[in-house]
């Protein structure tokens, strides 16, 4: 059905464009490069027919396939991001291709002794016999989510060349800065148009998920005083013990590393300080709204009972939403996550339905009129050197678009 060296050249294309986004930069899009790449994506989607194709000022790339049958179906929509994670560089990627994959140690990179190796990645091995593209251990691959970005540009192509296919009006985005959780914030659902969406964002393939961690940020700031420390008794007030103290605090088990499925979590990804002043920055996840609740209440009676014992405010904590549980609106609209299941089984692919642990542009589009579950792109390890993907993922991550279409127009 879908040509696999069509689609790994045009993976190849879109990955090698550097487009890692920049969460320190408050522009929009947070980083110039990632024009380069919308730049060419609007000249792929005239290329291949599709129409109302518009680029805005914010770097969102929008287009139609027209409906090709005469009665009213639903429109839909398929969304994938075009930026890379800031984790890692996204500069100068060398995709390797590894035919006919056996099950045996990935080198690589001989010079620097990076392997890809089934004993850490268990994962590899279900791709046995697969085409998988990997890194040259340098950069991240930017299957997250160029593999999604491939996948509907190639399934609208695919429909625009088979016109027997029959199928509803379907539109198309490719947002900027998702990876630095801003990537839904200028999307315009009413220009956008669609009674609901998938994003194509997801990782093994399979994957199919409509809910996603409640997320927070926490800044909390520890104010200490400086004193010469050979006459400090009674006077010092050393920050960073206290940060130690505070850490200590919040439950040792429910930390990224220790926490799987439904279950949230406190994590410390940064920590600045000396005697003076330290900063924690923590980000808060959890799937049920009200233990997400009781989290933040935590961070907070925390720094209280901190301030009470100093008799002063020395521990500040400033809490911000970032995003929310998708689940809610896509409950009642379920059907719409029942129709990929049927068409993963359609084609042979075992449905993983799961929760995200994590967030996508679906869950802020959710929240924002447009119901939007997410579906595998099929890469692996993403945000890092040992990211991969297999070739034939992305086919069936492209037929199940197709199929879902299809699956619409059939439903009068």
């Amino acid at each position: 059905m879908i040509e696999k060296k069509h689609i790994t050249d045009r993976f190849i294309k879109y990955v090698t464009i550097d487009t890692e986004s920049d969460p320190n930069n408050p522009a929009f899009p947070s980083t110039e490069k990632q024009w380069n790449l919308a730049h060419v994506l609007v000249a792929d989607l005239k290329k291949i027919g599709m129409q109302d194709i518009e680029l805005d000022e914010n770097c969102y790339i929008m287009a139609t396939l027209p409906s090709n049958i005469a009665h009213r179906v639903p429109t839909i929509g398929f969304i994938s991001h075009i930026d890379t994670s800031p984790d890692f560089t996204g500069k100068n990627v060398k995709p390797q291709l590894i035919e006919k994959y056996q099950g045996n140690d990935i080198i690589l990179n001989q010079e620097k002794n990076i392997i890809l190796s089934p004993d850490y990645f268990e994962d590899l091995l279900q791709y046995k016999g697969q085409t998988i593209i990997t890194t040259d251990g340098t950069t991240l691959l930017g299957a997250d989510d160029k593999a999604g970005v491939t996948e509907i540009v190639t399934a609208m192509e695919y429909l625009v060349q088979h016109p027997e296919l029959k199928h509803g009006k379907i539109r198309i985005c490719f947002t900027p800065d998702e990876e630095v959780g801003k990537g839904a914030h200028k999307f315009d659902v009413n220009k956008f148009d669609a009674e609901w969406a998938y994003t194509m964002d997801g990782s093994q393939i399979g994957e199919l998920e409509y809910e996603n961690f409640n997320a927070a940020s926490a800044k909390v700031t520890i104010t200490g005083k400086i004193v010469h420390p050979g006459y400090a008794i009674g006077k010092m007030i050393n920050s960073m013990q206290l940060a130690n103290d505070f850490i200590a605090a919040l439950p040792a088990g429910e930390v990224p590393e220790k926490t799987s499925g439904y279950e949230g979590f406190f994590h410390l990804h940064d920590m600045t300080g000396n005697v003076e002043k330290t900063v924690l920055e923590y980000i808060i996840r959890d799937h049920d709204a009200d233990l997400f609740e009781q989290r933040k209440k935590l961070i907070q009676r925390i720094a209280d009972d901190f301030n009470a014992n100093a008799g002063q405010e020395i521990v500040a904590v400033e809490i911000k939403n970032q995003y929310f549980n998708m689940k809610e609106k896509i409950v009642p609209v379920m059907h719409i996550v029942d129709l990929v299941a049927e068409v993963m089984q359609d084609i042979g692919i075992v449905p993983l339905i799961k929760p995200i642990r994590g967030g996508t542009d679906g869950s802020q589009l959710s929240y924002k009129g447009l119901p939007c579950p997410n579906i595998f792109a099929g890469g692996h390890n993403f945000h890092g050197r040992f990211e991969y993907v297999p070739v034939e993922s992305m086919i069936k991550a492209t037929e199940v678009i197709v199929g879902i279409v299809q699956k619409v127009a059939e439903k009068k």
